[in-house]
């Protein structure tokens, strides 16, 4: 399947960019997401689907979390989790809104989460949902997916999100993941698990063994 991505991979970090051409757009997105929430739509579909792979008090990571709306209630259900996010205006926002949460600001082809031995943490579910790796810039994605591989757990997964039309083939995001290491386990086209489409891409993947 091809995705109808024809548009060229972004040489800059999207969201950076659209930071320094409004610095006030991260506190518009924040006001966007709460918006939402008051007017009771529904902005949790992602994080129930990860809860159900999940067993109860597993280790999470939300990549690229925002203002934490996927590990929040992730973390509300029991399970252990640290979001990234490389704007700290939006991380500041999960800090409050869902304390339970360890969230921090890094940028995901650069992470490093380490545990209490010094190592790489290990999470058993990484997510990475509302578009984030169509934001990286060309250079910035295959060392994501890696830093990606490098966290997981034994038997841990990968699930990730975004849309066509995005700079981001889904034919070269399959191909980057197969360089950092990671096998492409199932695809759909939307959160709630319908079939491959050209519109969307929902993958779940794996580590490949060494």
């Amino acid at each position: 399947m091809h995705s109808l991505d024809l548009m060229p991979g972004p040489q800059e970090n999207v969201w950076l960019a659209t930071l320094r051409a409004n610095p006030d757009h991260a506190r518009n997105y924040a006001r966007r997401w709460s918006n939402l929430v008051a007017e009771g739509r529904d902005i949790y579909g992602e994080a129930r689907l990860i809860d159900a792979m999940a067993e109860r008090g597993s280790n999470i990571l939300d990549a690229g979390c925002g203002t934490g709306r996927i590990g929040g209630w992730l973390a509300e259900r029991g399970h252990r989790v640290v979001g990234v996010d490389l704007d700290e205006t939006l991380i500041e926002v999960a800090r409050r809104d869902w304390p339970q949460a360890d969230w921090q600001v890094q940028n995901l082809a650069e992470l490093s989460l380490l545990d209490e031995s010094g190592n790489p943490a290990e999470f058993d579910l990484v997510v990475s949902a509302g578009n984030v790796l169509t934001f990286l810039s060309v250079d910035e994605r295959l060392p994501t997916l890696a830093r990606l591989r490098e966290h997981l757990a034994t038997d841990g997964r990968i699930v990730v999100g975004f849309g066509a039309g995005r700079g981001y083939d889904f034919d070269e995001f399959e191909a980057d993941a197969d360089r950092a290491g990671l096998v492409l386990e199932q695809r759909y086209s939307t959160w709630t698990l319908r079939p491959p489409a050209a519109d969307f891409l929902v993958a779940v993947l794996a580590a490949r063994p060494h």
